[in-house]
């Protein structure tokens, strides 16, 4: 995978040198590049940004490095054959980030990532990219950092760790939170018993299949408590006996949706408690 990341904070994406980003960097399995948006500019103050046209606060960034910068990168990436270039901006305007879009991203072959600053980038600048190659605008969530290196840092991390060979043991991704819709059930290490805290007993029986039930049920247990929203997303036909027993002790219900035409099963969702629901 090429990764190429432009932002006026080259020096903030360091962090990407570090741990199985960096190593899959040395091992040639992520090729990624930061550019620094000063460097295509042309005046001695090396301006990247201007007044809003129309009046209003704070500053926006100007389209001409911009374009300048993005022209400059998606050439040489051409040259270089990395394939379908898509663009990625970090906004808090944009699609929010998920586990879903995360395996999305990572096969694709090349992701360029525009950090903005200030109040954003000129519009002109996304439009201009639209013509030529996808754009996703993609939120971390319902907040507003001051600039999109952050947003950078935990998407690519999110992204290149599913990229083949990136982690290890590849099994460690399965049951991750958000696989599947769930959040990760707890784990625990040696000893036995700490500060009078003793893991969980069937953990040390042996037996595999009682584990892996166990786990499962911690799970949506965990869910159910934490995040109810991704509950109620659930498939209900994906579920098993067990699965229902263990969202039912949570105080979640399957429901029909009632009837349907021509004699089809009538739709079935998950409902939680009144105060959850409401």
């Amino acid at each position: 995978m090429r990764i190429d990341a432009i932002s006026i904070f080259p020096e903030y994406l360091a962090a990407l040198d570090l741990s199985l980003i960096g190593k899959a960097r040395t091992a040639g399995l992520v090729h990624l590049e930061v550019h620094d948006l000063r460097e295509f500019t042309h005046d001695r103050h090396r301006t990247v940004d201007d007044s809003p046209t129309g009046g209003g606060a704070g500053m926006v960034m100007k389209p001409e490095p911009w374009g300048e910068a993005l022209d400059a990168v998606l050439s040489r990436g051409a040259v270089e054959g990395a394939g379908e270039p898509m663009l990625i901006v970090p906004s808090p305007s944009g699609e929010r980030f998920t586990q879903a879009m995360a395996h999305q991203l990572a096969e694709r072959s090349w992701l360029v990532f525009a950090c903005g600053r200030y109040e954003g980038i000129d519009e002109r600048v996304m439009v201009d990219a639209e013509s030529r190659i996808p754009v996703r605008r993609v939120s971390l969530g319902d907040y507003v950092l001051n600039g999109g290196e952050v947003a950078v840092l935990a998407i690519v991390e999110a992204v290149a760790r599913l990229v083949p060979g990136v982690v290890g043991n590849a099994d460690s991704l399965v049951e991750e939170s958000h696989e599947g819709g769930l959040l990760e059930y707890p784990v625990y290490t040696k000893p036995p018993a700490w500060r009078e805290l003793a893991v969980p007993e069937v953990l040390l029986s042996g037996h595999h299949g009682r584990i892996e039930r166990w786990r499962r049920d911690e799970r949506l247990r965990r869910t159910a408590q934490r995040r109810p929203d991704l509950i109620q997303e659930l498939d209900v036909d994906g579920l098993d006996r067990a699965d229902i027993a263990t969202l039912a002790a949570a105080g979640w219900h399957v429901v029909e949706n009632g009837a349907t035409s021509g004699g089809a099963s009538p739709p079935r969702f998950l409902a939680g408690p009144a105060s959850v629901a409401d």
